[in-house]
């Protein structure tokens, strides 16, 4: 519903998306809103531009040097617009249904967080269940969920962060030859006072699990640091290394 509500209200396309495998591949139950109410909510639409074929025009089509700058960067204004326009529609939203889903960013216990576990999709519930683990012990852990990867919300992380000492980015996807995908967008608009470290866990729909996200936590209290740009937190590495010996063998 609410991408419906920014798709029309900023003439962009939206993308809902969601991780697999587990989510995929699997059934819970949901809570569907009555019809009259997605209609209280969702205003009639009145497209800006449409097809007709008595009144024929051309959308789309090839952009030349001549007009592609201004075209990529009204493209830039219309994203940076829809930073505000997400964070609207999601507090609609929650005033609509009550309850809190969408918007830039969702933090969790992390006002007097000494480290703050960053991380997106389904890996947000998890992690707030092992910080509240985390609680009863004494440790003083956050989770803040990214739930707006494009546009990025660069000054409410920014915000959101300030204050915090330790920030450990959860990637669940990277950028081969790179990094890690969520933590390079972090580390730029992260305040100059928290330290963040990244990991990379869960690929392919492995399963993070609360065990691990503490045992992280606790790990980089004792002064743990990750190995090299990228740290495959929950890879085997014994697997790793024999595959990188047998490809160095000479044959």
């Amino acid at each position: 519903m609410q991408a419906f509500a920014l798709a029309e209200r900023v003439s962009l396309p939206v993308m809902v998306c969601m991780d697999g495998f587990v989510l995929t591949h699997a059934m819970e139950e949901i809570d569907v809103p009555e019809q009259e109410a997605v209609d209280a909510f969702l205003p009639p639409f009145r497209p800006r531009q449409w097809l007709d074929p008595d009144h024929p025009v051309t959308i789309g089509a090839m952009v030349g040097p001549e007009a592609f700058t201004e075209v990529k960067c009204l493209m830039v204004q219309r994203q940076r617009r829809a930073l505000d326009a997400v964070a609207a529609v999601g507090e609609e939203f929650r005033a609509a249904f009550g309850r809190d889903s969408g918007g830039l960013l969702r933090p969790y216990r992390t006002d007097d967080a000494e480290v703050v576990l960053v991380v997106m999709g389904s890996a947000w519930g998890t992690a707030a269940d092992a910080v509240d683990a985390l609680r009863v012990d004494g440790v003083r852990a956050g989770v803040l969920g990214v739930t707006c990867y494009r546009p990025w919300p660069a000054e409410a992380l920014h915000d959101a962060l300030s204050g915090v000492p330790r920030a450990v980015v959860v990637n669940r996807a990277v950028g081969v030859g790179s990094g890690g995908t969520l933590g390079q967008d972090v580390r730029v608009s992260a305040p100059d006072g928290t330290e963040v470290c990244e990991v990379v866990m869960g690929l392919g729909g492995r399963p993070v699990t609360r065990a691990a996200l503490a045992d992280l936590v606790c790990d980089v209290l004792d002064g743990w640091e990750p190995v090299g740009v990228l740290d495959f937190r929950d890879a085997d590495h014994t697997v790793v290394a024999r595959e990188l010996v047998r490809e160095e063998a000479p044959s």
